[in-house]
């Protein structure tokens, strides 16, 4: 997404317009703007002969080559495949690239702090059909995710979780105690902050399902906001969009427990188990 927006300011910048970059490829001028959205891979051929008609200089048309090799290298997700539906993929990508991720969970633990058998309880449930070794795939998928969160530079995770997360039994006894003792672990990283929704609060704007906010490191790339059903997902980038959620966002981490009373939160609950 990034070299493909960085393709399009090389052209704008160069005045050419989409049939000229057509030409000087032979291809459709839909080509070139599926390019430039990154709805198609970074074809080598095609990217230096659209920087040389962009007249970019050899050494920078070398650099942006060795970039699109990398981004045309499949992510570490590639091999879990099988068990990753198409609409997820994104997910997983911008998750994997974001410098923020802000998100409201209304009903389970979020995926980036499930331990293995709470993971295992959800998959079972909303994957009734599969046999064990698919679900113990989709789980292997899902803790892999959590390496990002012990990174270095791993990224601000701001998650704001309904009460009823924490009370609704997933697993028995004992994988809610686990996972309990798994947040009161992940609330020592020095980017992870989590916020409880209290009952108590009654109706707030978020309560019509969960949603994810990524933001990044590039300015090329614009915030987006995720959300999902039973069907799929859907994935917004349009500002008025994503300011939208983003307010409401704001309004709900004022409403909800500051995240310096979450550890007693989830001890007294934990005791209630």
């Amino acid at each position: 997404m990034v070299l493909g927006k960085r393709l399009r300011q090389l052209r704008e910048r160069a005045g050419v317009s989409f049939e000229e970059a057509a030409r000087a490829i032979e291809v459709t001028p839909l080509t070139v703007r599926r390019i430039e959205k990154a709805e198609v891979g970074l074809r080598i051929p095609y990217v230096k002969e659209l920087l040389r008609a962009y007249g970019v200089p050899q050494a920078e048309i070398d650099d942006f080559v060795t970039l699109a090799r990398e981004a045309n290298r499949p992510g570490w997700w590639y091999k879990f495949r099988d068990v990753l539906p198409d609409w997820f993929r994104a997910y997983v990508s911008l998750e994997s690239e974001a410098s923020v991720i802000r998100l409201y969970e209304p009903h389970y633990v979020p995926g980036l702090l499930q331990t293995s058998e709470y993971a295992t309880a959800l998959m079972r449930i909303g994957f009734p059909n599969e046999s064990t070794e698919e679900t113990a795939r989709r789980v292997a998928l899902r803790l892999k995710r959590q390496d990002l969160i012990a990174k270095p530079d791993a990224p601000v995770v701001w998650a704001i979780l309904d009460e009823t997360v924490l009370r609704r039994p997933v697993g028995g006894v004992e994988v809610m105690r686990a996972q309990m003792d798994r947040l009161l672990e992940v609330l020592e990283l020095p980017k992870v902050r989590i916020q409880v929704m209290r009952y108590s609060v009654g109706a707030h704007p978020g309560a019509y399902g969960p949603f994810h906010h990524f933001r990044f490191g590039f300015s090329e790339l614009p915030d987006v906001v995720y959300t999902e059903n039973l069907a799929g997902s859907v994935y917004y980038d349009r500002p008025e969009d994503v300011v939208t959620y983003l307010e409401v966002l704001d309004r709900m981490s004022v409403q909800a427990e500051p995240v310096a009373r979450t550890g007693d939160i989830l001890a007294e609950l934990r005791k209630e188990l």
